[in-house]
């Protein structure tokens, strides 16, 4: 019996730096059967009815290295699995999740491939790669696939699930400036930073933005109070609450008025140019809805702009222009709107559209706004007659580089004026480029957590990056946001090397943390027991705001099942590499396979950063030219070639004799640490102390600082146990 299929085996979310790449997989073991005989180029009509479904990949390169190279791939053929990975990878894409990386690997088992794909969000990815199975199988059995039935629900997960536009250009942003990025829920809640170091972000908010400052701008009489009192221009207004006082209220303030919710936001409710009883009794009841109290305003004539403020400094601004429909004599309003102003492409329900659809029925500000001329949605206009549909919204057109100068000061003032770190200055001007006092413009509102797509995709005008202005406020130049971290890799003594290097660490006066196999720690403190050499308990330390420094410990399981805690480390120790023997289930039987799971440690040193490296063992030693910083070599040779030679280039060595740690820089050498009158006597291994001391001298810890650690660790501590060595004489 043949089986002609692709089967998943095993569906694993790498969630850190691994074995494929620095950044989260999908990692699925995939049994293709009897299709290991079936390359594209033996299937009829594979290629065209592939190509068919999803034209996009001809963007895809492949080994190929240039446009059209996967496509070539499939023209000389290639096999289930590795299609499957491009599949999925556009899938990804075509939902709107933009991810790039795969790879395909044939197993030592015949039709077993391990396939990973890059992905943002593991849920969305899981759904892809499943979507991408189907369709390879349609596509091979010469089945319909309905690819936009499947996209449909794939964008859908997307809009749940993934970082919205405005929150993902920051983090975008911190990415290229190396600040690492951790999302702490499901939501658009994302640290950036490690430890002590950190800010977190929500959206356009960030830990940086008061309570009180979001209060403040959330009560529109409040704000233009407080801004009025600081000189900055406000229009009047009065808070009522009835239809009767809103219309008192418009007489005592003077006709045009707007009225509006004290405590909308995005424009909801507010309505503009009011002049009539009704209509200004009708806008009444449109703002009591959206908030809990409404407030009359002087009407100020010109366009609606919204000017972004980080950090008391302005960065973006927009121009918002009223929408119109001129009449054709035959459709009616709702028809107009649709061809005339709906059918733009850069209108859409969701945020990756500059501007919004009107839509008649959900929007009671456009029925108002009709109803003030005459006109309802089934109304036909006359031919050339124009309809005004919306007075405001449509803030999308950027003029950042005509704002005067006097106008980013006002702005500015505004924000301080507020309390807010990221301030949306909502600013009624008829031209931007002119000082305001010249034509009575005024700040209408102050708002918190200002939306940033109006900034990044503008409907005309330059994309501005604000995303980048917000990470630089938060880390000025030179603060990458990062803690010195740690890894150690291996299967020998990780954990007591782990405790040893924290207690010297902890003489400096960081407050470390520490993963490893036998729990958690602050410092001498356990905070969780058992085996916490995971990447759970990894991002436990990188999330904790006292964290200073942290260590981890990282066996090859945890590589292989999970990828390391972090993205890089300015340390990364490599003991041993374990044999293949104890991981035949991961389809691994070859010393050359465990090497390139273990080099995931060294992959990820900082330049600034050093490998530590064990001369005694020839595969780790092999390893030096992986690590983007410096190395240092330890051994318990002291007459090591590989130190030997190492120290010929000028490199760093640490060694023992006589019971001594001596540290080496090409021909100099000192005295590092003297173990012969240590209070534990020998109860610590070589194999523990020359590592750990190695990574001390990494770190810009002084012989002194490493002597008195030594002296004042108590090996009996950890639960880990060490196995003494002979001090080699």
């Amino acid at each position: 019996m043949t089986k002609r299929d692709i089967e998943f085996l095993r569906v694993t979310y790498l969630r850190g730096p691994n074995l494929w790449t620095y950044r989260p997989v999908l990692e699925a073991w995939v049994d293709i059967g009897d299709l290991e005989d079936a390359p594209s180029n033996t299937i009829p009509g594979f290629y065209e009815r592939l190509t068919a479904w999803l034209p996009g990949l001809v963007e895809h390169r492949c080994g190929v290295g240039e446009r059209g190279g996967f496509l070539l791939r499939l023209k000389e053929g290639t096999w289930p699995a590795h299609i499957l990975e491009h599949v999925a990878i556009e899938l990804q894409n075509l939902a709107g999740m933009r991810v790039g990386f795969g790879k395909a690997r044939q197993t030592h088992v015949r039709g077993v491939y391990k396939v990973a794909v890059r992905t943002r969000h593991e849920g969305l990815g899981r759904a892809c790669l499943q979507a991408a199975r189907d369709l390879v199988m349609a596509a091979i059995e010469d089945r319909p696939f309905d690819v936009a039935a499947t996209v449909g629900p794939l964008r859908e997960l997307a809009d749940r699930y993934c970082l919205g536009p405005s929150t993902m250009a920051i983090v975008d942003a911190a990415t290229e400036r190396r600040i690492p990025a951790i999302r702490l829920t499901d939501g658009n809640l994302v640290q950036l930073g490690q430890g002590v170091h950190q800010h977190r972000i929500w959206t356009a908010e960030t830990d940086r933005t008061s309570a009180i400052a979001e209060g403040i701008a959330g009560d529109k009489d409040l704000t233009k109070t407080l801004l009025k009192a600081c000189g900055v221009p406000v229009p009047e207004g009065q808070i009522v609450d009835s239809p009767e006082a809103a219309w008192e209220a418009a007489q005592e303030i003077g006709l045009p008025v707007v009225v509006k919710p004290v405590d909308g936001n995005h424009g909801r409710g507010v309505s503009l140019d009011l002049t009539e009883r009704a209509d200004i009794e009708a806008a009444y009841r449109l703002a009591e809805v959206e908030g809990s109290e409404v407030i009359v305003e002087q009407f100020i004539p010109g366009n609606e702009h919204r000017l972004l403020v980080v950090g008391n400094r302005l960065v973006a601004a927009a121009r918002g222009e009223s929408a119109w429909v001129e009449g054709d004599g035959r459709s009616s309003v709702v028809e107009l709107i649709d061809r005339q102003l709906n059918s733009d492409p850069r209108r859409g329900t969701t945020e990756d559209y500059p501007l919004n659809l009107i839509l008649i029925d959900e929007d009671p500000a456009v029925r108002l706004e009709l109803a003030r001329q005459g006109f309802t949605g089934d109304s036909v206009p006359a031919a050339g007659q124009k309809v005004l549909i919306q007075r405001n919204g449509n803030v999308a057109f950027d003029v950042t580089d005509q704002v005067h100068p006097s106008t980013r000061q006002i702005a500015g003032l505004a924000a301080r004026v507020i309390g807010l770190d990221i301030a949306g200055i909502d600013l009624v001007v008829e031209d931007i480029a002119r000082p305001l006092a010249e034509q009575r413009g005024a700040i209408v509102e102050v708002n918190a957590g200002p939306g940033l797509l109006m900034h990044l995709k503008p409907a005309e005008g330059k994309p501005q990056p604000v995303g980048q202005a917000i990470v630089d406020h938060l880390f000025p130049p030179g603060n990458n946001g990062r803690i010195p971290v740690v890894g150690i890799a291996g299967s020998r003594d990780g954990a007591v090397i782990g405790h040893l290097l924290s207690r010297l660490w902890q003489l400096t006066g960081k407050q470390v943390g520490l993963a490893c196999s036998d729990g958690l720690y602050l410092n001498r403190r356990q905070a969780s027991a058992g085996n916490c050499a995971n990447w759970n308990m990894g991002q436990r330390l990188l999330r904790n705001r006292a964290v200073e420094a942290a260590i981890f410990e990282n066996g090859a399981d945890m590589i292989l099942n999970e990828g390391l805690a972090y993205d890089r480390c300015l340390v990364g120790i490599v003991t041993d590499i374990p044999g293949p023997e104890g991981f035949a289930e991961y389809y691994l039987r070859e010393p050359e396979q465990m090497y390139s799971v273990l080099r995931t440690q060294v992959d990820v040193v900082l330049a600034e950063g050093a490998a530590v490296l064990n001369a005694d063992e020839p595969d780790v030693a092999r390893m030096a030219e992986l690590s983007d910083g410096a190395v240092i070599f330890y051994s318990l040779d002291p007459a090591s070639p590989v130190l030997a030679e190492h120290r010929a280039e000028g490199g760093w060595a640490v060694s023992a004799r006589d019971n001594r740690i001596f540290l080496a820089k090409g021909r100099e050498e000192s005295l590092l640490a003297d173990l012969n009158h240590l209070p534990h006597g020998n109860a610590l291994a070589l194999s523990q102390v020359l590592p750990a001391s190695a990574a001390a001298v990494a770190l810009g810890l002084s012989s002194e600082l490493i002597q008195a650690g030594l002296e004042t660790f108590d090996p009996t501590q950890p639960t880990g146990e060490a196995t003494p060595i002979p001090v080699t004489h």
